[in-house]
């Protein structure tokens, strides 16, 4: 018989799958390529079943013959040990990112040869409201909480970008790119003081207490799927810190991250030219263990933020205190620096890597921005956090807006640079 395959990124099994099962098959014997977890992630499709359920599920559909995991969204795999005489699959792939995917297919044939099917997709309420069910999942404080470790746990190193409006956070949830090795997106989104303080046009001195972020969190989270970092700041008084705790993992907020410095707040960019104090390492350590006692779960994490490179205070110090904070029973923790060269980052990392090869490693890599991910994670470095660009994107476009049409009497000049707002709107979803 002909080979056919096709291959599923889902965890529900709807009446489109079981059209294009019905279609394959009418080929010859159909084998379903399951996408492995990281592939998934990768697509946009975060898995809410295991890999094995996955199999499982598409196992019992009438017609399906074999079923295997497919490692990439690539499919060069698949051609070279299968060589399929036909690839099954819906429409929908000839535009935007997954459009990446079809010409990898076509590439493939003509190199092996077989032949494209294309299916019709199936648009229908049915399908949109199963594909909305598995959004509310996603959505949902118990699975969004826990997605963070997991990701942890599959992918080399994890991508945070910052959001400070439920905007930005459907800019950072939607957007996936495509390149040569792939489907790209961001794993995660980073609530910042600084920006949520720019953003309301307020200095970053926690003069927005905890309770006002919360809202802006919160008008996040009612749009978005994707796990959120939050920073906390120095984390406050040990008393005040253990009720946030407690709330943002409610929530289903993912990591607070907390700094060792005492006193009014002073942005880690200023260093030493301001005057900052940092908390001993007892007392902080204190407070972790605070924060730790009260969690309700294990998913919800509490990261360290060491401030003595910043500070200049040296490696010798930064290791000293962020082992001590492991060993009060932190999830992690962040060094800072506001180095352009990362050899200072890198030398930290090294060094910790020696003797704690599992607590996670968070970076903001603001002034050393030349370094790609792939570079960070040879270090041992977990979480890269992209704590402040889409702020700093927005305020000179807007600026540039403004003097623009002051200076013109009009608005004729800068209309080439505005998106329409009908796509502005498609990234909103309706109910």
């Amino acid at each position: 018989m002909k080979k056919v395959y096709t291959c599923f990124c889902t965890d529900v099994i709807h009446e489109g799958h079981i059209n294009l099962i019905n279609h394959a098959k009418e080929y010859g014997e159909v084998t379903v390529g399951v996408l492995s977890e990281r592939a998934m992630i990768r697509y946009d499709r975060f898995p809410t079943i295991s890999e094995q359920e996955r199999v499982e599920m598409i196992k019992k559909i009438p017609g399906v013959s074999h079923v295997v995991i497919q490692d990439s969204i690539k499919y060069d795999k698949v051609f070279e040990e299968m060589k399929p005489d036909y690839i099954v699959h819906g429409d929908n792939w000839k535009s935007g990112h997954l459009s990446w995917m079809r010409d990898n297919v076509l590439k493939n044939i003509e190199k092996y040869g077989g032949e494209l099917i294309e299916i019709p997709y199936t648009y229908n309420p049915n399908v949109k409201k199963i594909d909305m069910r598995r959004n509310e999942t996603l959505a949902m404080p118990d699975f969004r909480r826990a997605r963070l470790k997991r990701l942890l746990e599959i992918e080399p190193i994890v991508k945070i970008m910052e959001v400070h409006s439920g905007l930005t956070g459907l800019i950072v949830e939607k957007t996936v790119t495509a390149g040569e090795d792939g489907l790209d997106q961001f794993d995660g989104m980073w609530m910042s003081s600084l920006c949520d303080s720019t953003d309301r046009g307020k200095p970053d001195i926690e003069l927005v207490d905890m309770t006002e972020r919360m809202h802006t969190i919160d008008q996040i989270m009612d749009v978005t799927t994707k796990p959120i970092i939050v920073d906390g700041d120095t984390g406050g008084m040990t008393e005040h810190f253990v009720y946030n705790v407690r709330t943002l993992e409610r929530m289903g907020v993912s990591a607070v991250i907390i700094e060792d410095k005492t006193g009014l707040k002073k942005n880690s960019l200023f260093g030493t030219e301001v005057e900052q104090t940092q908390d001993t390492i007892e007392n902080f350590c204190e407070k972790i263990r605070a924060g730790e006692a009260i969690k309700r779960t294990d998913d919800f994490m509490i990261i360290a933020r060491c401030e003595s490179l910043i500070l200049e205070k040296g490696q010798e110090d930064a290791l000293k205190r962020c082992r001590a904070y492991v060993e009060a029973g932190v999830d992690g923790i962040m060094i800072h620096s506001r180095q352009r060269d990362p050899k200072e980052i890198f030398d930290f990392c090294d060094e910790f890597r020696r003797t704690d090869k599992t607590t996670p490693i968070v970076v903001v890599p603001t002034s050393f921005c030349q370094c790609t991910t792939e570079e960070l994670a040879a270090h041992g470095i977990n979480i890269v956090i992209y704590a402040n660009q889409l702020m700093r994107a927005a305020v000179p476009a807007m600026t540039n807006v403004c003097e623009s049409i002051l200076m013109n009497h009009r608005s004729e000049e800068v209309e080439k640079e505005l998106m329409p707002f009908k796509q502005i709107i498609r990234l909103i979803d309706e109910i």
